[in-house]
């Protein structure tokens, strides 16, 4: 009898390709799955998953641990949610190459872009790299309860090559495009799975300068593709990632497509309802179709739910942020803080002031009206909080239900639970007040499930909860629309985004491929409340959202979690290139 590592039992097998769903075993060994169907053999552990579904580990391809990937095993929150493989690196941000004078450089445009905290990021990082091959060197020394891949970020490459050049609207020479194209084709070369850029103003460093890729032409961003077409013609894998404001005259969709046909690598971007994107989103995908009918290959990311922010105290944002007062204690310590908030005198006096935005920076001065008085976007965040909430949910209409100034609504929302209430503000992706626009296009082969942006944005978002959110939501208990299958859902977000990386080795229950696989029960799946904690290094702050419902995940064949706690165990590593299943014949 076939002795074997592991044997789920008796799951319903969502395989990840979007076929039918059935009953059945699925037998692991040596990191890979070995037989699926009937399985006769034994093992050293057995999982009996009836009543469960079993599905591939999650794929997520917009992911921001760069630094976190550098200390961090647990790799928490994206791999509390099923997810057993992420690629960072997104957004043309992240730490390599990096000369030793420029690395309080990168923290500041990570802290500035990311929200992820200087001070962690300045204790956690040990820099030991400079190239960008000596940092993929530098993730491989850490084993983790995930696999990572990277990207080639743009802003630490032009800082690489410009040095003290690289100043807002900064042009690099001739010379210098070829020096960057230089350090894409060796990062690519030695594994990193594509490059990165960002081209919006709602990116920013710490010290509000916008980020270098923001004014690069698209003679320096098709000349970087064309080195990364070199590095996959010599075996690479490399994908070109955008975030954009996408401005009608900077026709970013016309080289993007050039990009893709000359360099013949897939290009993606960050396709949303936004306030500082000229195209509406429905312009963005078709002008996108027009390219791949040219021969292009243009994927889009797409998010699940409304993105923007949580806001709380002792978050990054609240509503409040530029009245005299609260700008008088927004550095004094947390519990003298909390006195103040929780002082009806100093309430009075915070709500009768006016908003000073002589300090907001005014290329974003719309977001900044509706962090601060959009009451009619802002929602009361429930024990139970449906993220597509309807008007009735908002502050605006609560307030007038209790017959209560909205403001003074809000100050009391944030006050709950002993001054750690939340709001949720959804700026983009909610033009509507609803998610109905997203049907169509999780059904759409040139879109992926993506934007999670997991690792970042610490004290406004917790949006690594995506996988979770997309079975909770779409697949089971949304109420406003239509729904998605469970076998849909779990190919988008298993093979499909797996596929767009060259990471055809998993995503799909079948013999030969990885035994990264989540044991769910759909009955208990759930969120859980947000919370703010401070286990960063040097007490960074991060948003973290747990949920219920994993009886187990596994990464290459050995459980990681059970019921939501890390075993301990970290069989994740770094992924280098493009990886092929072994398509192993199933076991005997």
């Amino acid at each position: 009898m076939t002795q074997f590592d592991l044997i789920i039992r008796g799951g319903t097998i969502v395989d990840g390709t979007g076929s039918e769903s059935f009953t059945g075993d699925i037998a692991i060994k040596d990191g890979l799955i070995a037989q699926i169907g009937e399985v006769a053999g034994d093992a050293s552990e057995v999982i009996d998953a009836s009543g469960l579904i079993v599905t591939p580990g999650f794929v997520d391809i917009h992911t921001h641990y760069d630094g976190q990937a550098t200390w961090d095993q647990e790799m928490a929150p994206s791999s509390w949610h099923g997810v057993t493989t992420v690629v960072m690196g997104n957004c043309g941000v992240g730490f390599a190459p990096a000369k030793p004078d420029r690395h309080e450089w990168l923290i500041n445009l990570m802290e500035g872009v990311e929200d992820i905290p200087g001070t962690a990021l300045a204790e956690g990082i040990t820099w030991d790299w400079e190239t960008f091959p000596e940092y993929l060197d530098a993730l491989e020394k850490l084993p983790r309860t995930i696999d990572v891949g990277t990207h080639v970020p743009h802003g630490a490459v032009r800082a690489y090559v410009l040095g003290d050049r690289e100043q807002p609207g900064a042009v690099p020479t001739d010379e210098d495009i070829e020096a960057m194209g230089k350090i894409v084709e060796e990062g690519v070369r030695a594994g990193a799975l594509g490059f990165s850029t960002s081209r919006t103003v709602l990116h920013k460093s710490v010290d509000g300068e916008l980020v270098p890729g923001t004014t690069a032409t698209a003679d320096e961003l098709v000349s970087i593709g064309r080195a990364m077409g070199r590095a996959k013609d010599a075996g690479g894998y490399a994908v070109f990632e955008m975030a954009s404001d996408l401005q009608r005259d900077w026709n970013e969709f016309e080289w993007m497509g050039k990009l893709s046909r000359e360099a013949g690598i897939p290009v993606t971007f960050a396709a949303l309802q936004s306030i500082a994107k000229e195209l509406p989103l429905e312009e963005q995908i078709e002008t996108m179709r027009a390219e791949n009918d040219n021969g292009a290959n243009i994927v889009a990311q797409i998010a699940l739910r409304g993105n923007g922010i949580i806001m709380a105290w002792q978050g990054t944002v609240n509503p409040f942020a530029f009245r005299p007062s609260w700008q008088a204690i927004a550095e004094i310590p947390w519990e003298e803080q909390r006195a103040k908030l929780l002082d009806p005198d100093f309430k009075a006096q915070l709500l009768s002031e006016a908003n000073d935005y002589s300090e907001a920076p005014t290329d974003i001065i719309e977001v900044v009206m509706v962090i601060t008085q959009g009451w009619a976007l802002q929602y009361e965040m429930d024990p139970d909080f449906d993220y597509e909430p309807d008007a009735s949910a908002s502050v605006n209409a609560r307030a007038i239900a209790a017959d209560v100034d909205p403001q003074e609504y809000a100050y009391d929302m944030l006050c709950r639970d002993d001054a750690t209430g939340f709001i949720y503000l959804p700026i983009l992706n909610y033009a509507e007040g609803n998610l109905d626009f997203l049907l169509p296009l999780q059904q759409a082969d040139d879109t992926v499930n993506s934007l999670s942006d997991g690792g970042a944005h610490c004290g406004t978002i917790c949006d690594a909860a995506s996988p979770t959110f997309m079975l909770q939501h779409w697949v089971r208990d949304r109420k406003r629309g239509g729904k998605i299958s469970l076998e849909h859902a779990i190919k988008r977000q298993c093979r499909d985004t797996a596929v767009l990386y060259g990471l055809e080795d998993r995503g799909i229950i079948a013999p030969g491929y990885l035994a990264d696989l989540n044991v769910i029960d759909m009955e208990r799946l759930k969120l859980g409340r947000p919370w703010l904690a401070f286990d960063l290094p040097a007490g960074g702050k991060r948003l973290l959202q747990k949920a219920d419902g994993y009886a187990c995940t596994i990464k290459s064949g050995v459980v990681t979690f059970r019921e939501g706690k890390w075993t301990g165990e970290a069989p994740g590593g770094l992924i280098r290139g493009p990886q092929r299943a072994e398509l192993a014949e199933a076991a005997e």
